[in-house]
């Protein structure tokens, strides 16, 4: 019974999908004599909501033009527009601001795109010790969180100071190769006061104290004690993952007008760095053997805030930085 319901279920759905949700569109064009691209872009302001509604058209759609313009290069999006204006017989001196705003949307759109295939190039690149790029990338990170204190040679326990486990960074690497280092040190060079105050507070060792009043012991009791620069490879992975998987498209489509860049996502590495940094305080692990635990649960609290179109998560020392729109 069980599987006979499921396929009725299954049928309706094919039935709306294929008759009844294409006869409601051409009702709907003849009755506002709109396409669909034309009422998503008039009635959605610009972000999120509107390019993931245009995203979602054009690839469901049975037109070969239309189904490719999600995978064009920036430079032919103009173009692009031009044609599907053309195919839909729209006037683009009567209907100026249509153009200018799928413009817009698909850039964002063909710019995700671009944008997962540098990150992915970037995870993949090894740190090189033979690399003198590489090398000199590392050796700034240290001068920006330890400006005072030389380093006393390439392989040294100096490291573990800054967060990395043993004498030597670049096996912790690995996981996430040329882009853990690249987000660290971005971190490092655009907020350095929250950077070196986070690596500071990270070094602090849980308070055990018991004698101050249960209030002002909450302030001092902060259940430190992480290794910055791995919770920051371990954050680039999660930031990685929501990039991959679209869940940061909401994010990167309201706070980027046209292309998302690797700027734009490295700001929101920062942003979940200190985030992350607020989440583990509040969550009073016991010990670093809980850090898997609260990872997965920021992780699912991240994935709730992108849930909501409007979302934008922008760090609060780059937030004039960024090209916001009007949310």
């Amino acid at each position: 019974m069980k599987h006979f319901l499921r396929v009725v279920t299954q049928f309706f759905v094919f039935l709306y999908c294929k008759c009844l949700w294409r006869g409601l569109k051409f009702i709907t064009r003849k009755l506002t004599g709109r396409c669909e691209l034309q009422r998503i872009c008039y009635n959605n302001k610009h972000g999120a909501r509107r390019t993931l509604k245009i995203e979602s058209s054009l690839r469901c759609s049975k037109n070969a033009l239309l189904q490719s313009a999600l995978s064009v290069h920036p430079d032919q999006v103009e173009k692009t527009i031009e044609d599907i204006m053309a195919l839909k017989k729209i006037n683009p001196d009567t209907n100026p601001q249509l153009g200018i705003s799928l413009q817009a949307s698909l850039l964002q759109i063909v710019g995700y795109r671009k944008l997962v295939g540098e990150v992915e190039k970037l995870r993949r690149e090894q740190y090189d010790c033979e690399n003198q790029e590489h090398e000199d990338m590392l050796m700034k990170l240290w001068k920006e969180l330890r400006p005072d204190s030389p380093l006393t040679g390439r392989i040294s326990k100096q490291w573990c100071e800054i967060g990395f486990q043993g004498s030597d960074p670049k096996t912790d690497f690995r996981g996430m190769g040329l882009l853990g280092l690249s987000n660290l040190l971005y971190f490092a060079e655009h907020d350095k006061t929250t950077a070196l105050q986070m690596l500071h507070d990270s070094l602090q060792p849980k308070h055990n104290e018991t004698n101050s009043p249960e209030w002002e012991q909450k302030n001092i009791d902060k259940a430190i004690g992480y290794s910055f620069a791995i919770v920051g490879i371990n954050i680039t992975d999660l930031a990685f993952s929501l990039l991959i998987s679209g869940a940061l498209k909401t994010h990167l489509y309201n706070v980027a007008p046209e292309t998302p860049s690797l700027r734009d996502l490295q700001q929101t590495f920062c942003y979940l760095m200190q985030e992350f940094q607020r989440f583990w305080v509040d969550e009073d692990p016991s010990d670093i053997m809980e850090f898997n635990r609260v990872r997965s649960k920021f992780h699912r609290r991240i994935l709730r805030q992108l849930k909501d179109l409007d979302t934008a998560l922008c760090p609060h020392f780059t937030a004039s930085d960024l090209h916001l729109v009007n949310l």
